[in-house]
């Protein structure tokens, strides 16, 4: 009796079966992680612009000083 066929026919299903298994595993924390890895970017980026600002005003007073 060749089985051959089966295992062709359980590969498949198999990976259907992981793939379902990981998108559980994957919807409950990682949006969150990533949502807060995006919050803490956007803090950064924030601050970042206001310090560019202060010394762009700073460099102005230097120039108008000198």
């Amino acid at each position: 009796m060749d089985l051959s066929w089966l295992l062709l026919l359980i590969c498949p299903l198999m990976m259907v079966y992981m793939m379902f298994g990981m998108k559980g595993m994957h919807g409950k924390g990682s949006h969150s992680k990533q949502s807060q890895k995006d919050w803490s970017l956007l803090d950064d980026y924030n601050e970042l612009k206001m310090q560019n600002e202060l010394m762009k005003k700073e460099i102005q007073k230097l120039l108008i000083n000198s």
